[in-house]
Order: C-alpha cells, then sequence, then structure tokens
C-alpha cells in the first residue's frame, strides 16, 4: 500500500469533484428512472465527448471555452433529437437511445483513427482523470451545477420534458469532461437505483451513497494505486448495493 498517496491536496478536488456531480445527477438520475430511459445518460454524455474530439481535432486546448461550446452545443443538439424520438416513437425510445450511442461512440473512434494520441484521449475521455482536477477546475462545475439545481428545483412541477433533456444535457457536458463517461453512468444511475424505493428522503440518502462511494473509491485507488476512475465506479456500487439491502430490510421491517 502507498500511504503517500493519501494527499489530501490530490483527494479533496478529486472528492469535491464528486459531490458537483452528485447534486445533479442524483435527481437526475431519479427522473430517468422514473422515465424508464436509463442509457439516456452515456448517450448524450458520449455525444459530448464527440463534441470534445471534434474540439480537439482543431488543435484547441483542453478546457478552453472553444471546446466547451462545441461539447454543449453537441449534447444540447443530442438532447433535442431524442427528446423529439420521445415524442414520436415512445414506445422504442430506448432502442433509440442505443444506437445514438453507439454511432456517436463509432464517430468518436473514427475522428481519432489519425490522431497518433488517440487511444490515450479516448481512455481519458472515458475513465476521465478525475485525481488530476483542481479546485480552479471546478469553478464552472460549481456554476453549473448551481444554475441546473436551481431551475430543476424552482420550477417544481411546472417542468417541461424538454427543460429535462436541456438541463440534462447541461449537467451531463460539464460533468463527463471532469470525471468521464463512465462515472457520469455510475453517478446517475447507481445512486438512485439504490434509493428507488424511498419516497421521501431519497435524494439524501442517494447523495450520501454516492458520497461514501467516491469517498472510500478515491482513498483506495490512492493506497492501491489503482486507476481511480474505475476503483470508484465499483465502489459506488458497492456501496449501493448495500444502502439498497438496508433500506430493503427497512421496509420489511417496518412493513
Amino acid at each position: 500500500m502507498n500511504w503517500d498517496g493519501l494527499d489530501i491536496s490530490i483527494l479533496g478536488p478529486a472528492f469535491v469533484a464528486g459531490l458537483l456531480v452528485l447534486a445533479t445527477h442524483v435527481p437526475l438520475g431519479r427522473e430517468v428512472l422514473r422515465r424508464g430511459i436509463i442509457f439516456l445518460d452515456l448517450a448524450v454524455a458520449q455525444i459530448a465527448g464527440l463534441g470534445v474530439i471534434i474540439a480537439y481535432s482543431f488543435g484547441w486546448e483542453a478546457g478552453g471555452w472553444q471546446i466547451q461550446v462545441i461539447a454543449m452545443s453537441a449534447a444540447l443538439a443530442g438532447a433535442a433529437f431524442l427528446y423529439w424520438c420521445e415524442k414520436r416513437w415512445a414506445e422504442v425510445q430506448e432502442a433509440i437511445i442505443g444506437c445514438v450511442f453507439v454511432l456517436a461512440a463509432c464517430a468518436g473512434i473514427l475522428a481519432l483513427s489519425t490522431n497518433p494520441h488517440g487511444g490515450e484521449e479516448l481512455k481519458e475521455l472515458l475513465a476521465g482523470q478525475i485525481l488530476w482536477v483542481s479546485y480552479g477546475q471546478l469553478i464552472p462545475l460549481a456554476v453549473v451545477t448551481v444554475l441546473v439545481l436551481a431551475a430543476w428545483f424552482g420550477l417544481g412541477n411546472k417542468r417541461h420534458p424538454l427543460m429535462f433533456y436541456g438541463l440534462f444535457a447541461v449537467a451531463v457536458t460539464s460533468s463527463v469532461q471532469v470525471v468521464g463517461v463512465y462515472l457520469v453512468f455510475a453517478s446517475l444511475i447507481i445512486p438512485a437505483l439504490a434509493v428507488r424505493h424511498l419516497a421521501s428522503n431519497g435524494m439524501l440518502y442517494g447523495f450520501i451513497t454516492g458520497a461514501l462511494g467516491y469517498a472510500i473509491g478515491l482513498s483506495l485507488s490512492a493506497l492501491m494505486d489503482w486507476p481511480s476512475g474505475a476503483t470508484i465506479v465499483w465502489l459506488l456500487a458497492m456501496t449501493g448495493i448495500i444502502t439498497a439491502s438496508l433500506i430493503t430490510r427497512r421496509i420489511k421491517a417496518t412493513g
């Protein structure tokens, strides 16, 4: 074990990044489960990633405003298209989402095929580099988080389905560039899935479940020198299973 890896200057910003991602992804994840469109975030995240790859092909550096504009535009366009598909072909919406994800992923591979560093860039996009994030890089994510939450909870029952798709695209785009596609999906689905039987306090317990997954996953990846993104995904799954089990026992005991 590498005890020196437990450096708060590295783990601190990474954990804050996880908390910011969870803040928007837990409520949005519960809505995704309610709508039954589980793979929506994978598709939108992959479309946003494709926008990042296209921006890289123009030689723009990571974090630049050009990349943010292209990635956000791509994600919003993809979300608008999927919303249109839901209105026309609701019975096959999940299948369409899966096809969009595969097409966007393959388009990204094709776009990187002539890039000598394409494999590494694709790996970073999927698995993320959460351990290398700084507090300064989290400022845009924090701003987006506040705006998305204000819009989501401020409108309440007046939310339009198109607004859900739009806010979803904005949240996923800002998150995928920090934590990667895999962690975006895990953060959205696993906590929401673990607390799906809770009508009240579901978001709170979902957030706590996700926060524990990030905290333990980051610590374990630092100690064992394991890839941080993959480790956190597994710990999110484990904390999710434990939470779901405790909730099920509580329901049986009180029911």
